[in-house]
């Protein structure tokens, strides 16, 4: 029994190890957005979703609207840095999301 155990800690971390080179690659390789290099480094939130905007705007292999495509990657990276994220980064990159939202009109009033 004991190699049995052994042997799903071995799989426990092949699989976490899987999970965040996916989550990488997505990042660094979306299917549905071309992302201009270093979109999520910026300072300017106002540049970010100009950016995402302009990517989901401009791609072809999208599935989702624009508006949802843009929003998708930025809360998945948002998300998939979790704890690791600065409270200055993720600041940034929530007032991105704000900005996302005026860009495609989509504000409460």
């Amino acid at each position: 029994m004991a190699q049995k155990q052994s042997k799903g800690r071995e799989a426990a971390k092949t699989s976490k190890t899987a999970t965040h080179y996916w989550s990488g690659e997505v990042t660094r390789h979306s299917n549905a957005l071309d992302l201009e290099s270093g979109v999520f480094t910026w300072d300017d939130p106002a540049r970010i979703a100009r950016s995402l905007k302009r990517s989901a705007e401009h791609s072809v292999r999208r599935k989702a609207d624009p508006y949802r495509s843009a929003m998708s990657m930025l809360t998945f990276y948002i998300n998939r840095a979790g704890k690791d994220l600065s409270d200055e980064r993720r600041k940034v990159l929530e007032q991105a999301k704000d900005e996302l939202r005026k860009a495609f009109g989509r504000t409460a009033h």
